[in-house]
């Protein structure tokens, strides 16, 4: 009887210690988990879309942003991406991870997906890595249709960091097993997003280029891209890129005019680009230097999304 009860014993409490990588779990932690790294805005609306079914987990660097998390019902861990030794105890936290937090701040590579990665990979990888990188990877497409086929073609130091956080996370999905998929995401905006809207540029009066030098943007709705993510996690295809985006096809001075008529605002001034490079940011200029149209058909298929917010119009309208 002794040899008998010390096997139970180590069935009921040794072995679930070594299967799973957070040994027993109480009950609450038995369900599905998901980590969000870079939980900011888009991260809180998704982790209001799964609180109620997922525990969701999310990675913080600030102590003063746990309240917050807490207050919608995600648990927060503390680590910090640029101090890759404090990622190890997140390691096998997760079943799927949701990745938004922004590269490095210089370079042309992310360092801090390479050190999630690595942590990542030390006990019981996830089952799905959804990396939310940006359109700007495919750069100047002087205004044609683009779909995630096409070659990327990252033209500023931005987009050359992404464009390396996305081959870090291929390569990572690849080498450890994890369905790793990219979503490709443009403009985002939201009437409840901090700067989501067109607005107070139009009250500064910035101008814009000209019709015949002006350029193709694309939009999504801050709600419709939580969603997306959403989605992604259970129904991404492993080593598959997804343009993010709304289906709206207008140029950026057609979409600020329209938002200023909106608004009862003045239409923004029209200028050549070389005028308009004394008047802007070399951050907003370096919108204006790129022009695409993107297709969205593989994510409505592929991942179902119906959007709410089908034009950046639609959204704008929708609580004014």
């Amino acid at each position: 009887m002794g040899i008998l009860r010390a096997i139970v014993f180590l069935q009921a409490h040794i072995l679930p210690s070594i299967q799973s990588p957070l040994g027993v779990l109480p009950s609450r932690f038995r369900r599905s988990r998901v980590l969000i790294v870079g939980c900011g805005d888009v991260g809180l609306r998704v982790a209001r879309l799964l609180a109620p079914r997922v525990r969701v987990l999310a990675l913080t660097s600030s102590a003063q942003r746990v309240p917050l998390l807490r207050s919608v019902g995600i648990l927060a861990l503390s680590g910090n991406l640029d101090q890759g030794s404090q990622l190890r105890r997140i390691a096998g936290m997760a079943q799927r991870v949701l990745y938004l937090a922004p590269p490095d701040p210089e370079g042309k590579s992310d360092g801090r997906l390479v050190a999630f990665t690595q942590a990542t990979r030390l006990r019981a990888p996830p089952k799905a890595l959804v990396y939310a990188s940006t359109s700007g990877v495919y750069g100047d497409c002087e205004g044609a249709w683009v779909t995630e086929s096409a070659a990327i073609d990252p033209t500023t130091p931005r987009a050359h960091r992404r464009a390396h956080a996305e081959a870090t996370a291929r390569f990572f999905g690849r080498s450890a097993g994890v369905r790793a998929s990219v979503l490709r995401v443009p403009g985002i905006y939201a009437n409840d997003r901090e700067g989501g809207t067109p607005l107070t540029r139009l009250q500064k009066g910035a101008p814009v280029l000209r019709k015949d030098e002006d350029v193709y943007t694309n939009h999504i709705h801050a709600d419709d891209l939580a969603r997306a993510c959403v989605l992604a996690l259970w129904r991404g295809k492993s080593q598959r890129s997804y343009n993010i985006n709304d289906d709206t096809d207008m140029k950026m001075g057609q979409y600020l005019d329209a938002a200023a008529d909106l608004y009862g605002l003045p239409r923004p001034q029209r200028m050549a680009k070389e005028e308009l490079k004394k008047e802007v940011s070399a951050m907003q200029l370096s919108f204006m230097n790129e022009s695409r149209r993107l297709v969205n058909q593989r994510m409505k298929k592929e991942l179902g999304l119906r959007l709410r917010f089908p034009s950046a119009l639609d959204g704008l309208l929708s609580s004014k």
